[in-house]
């Protein structure tokens, strides 16, 4: 038993085929982190600039 583990063990080592994928998923999960995190930041610039309009429209509706 012990010499077929370290058969299966050897050969996954050597077996580089799903590296490549691994990677993309990789930088896929860190751009959307990224985006997400920017999300905020991006959202309360844009609700503060629907802000200032709302108040300068008021002005002149009231």
């Amino acid at each position: 038993m012990s010499k077929v583990m370290r058969e299966l063990v050897g050969r996954l080592h050597r077996d580089e085929s799903g590296q490549g994928l691994i990677e993309y998923v990789l930088l896929v999960a860190l751009i959307a982190f990224a985006a997400t995190a920017g999300m905020s930041s991006l959202a309360s610039s844009i609700n503060s600039a629907f802000l200032k309009v709302g108040t300068f429209l008021a002005q002149y509706i009231s």
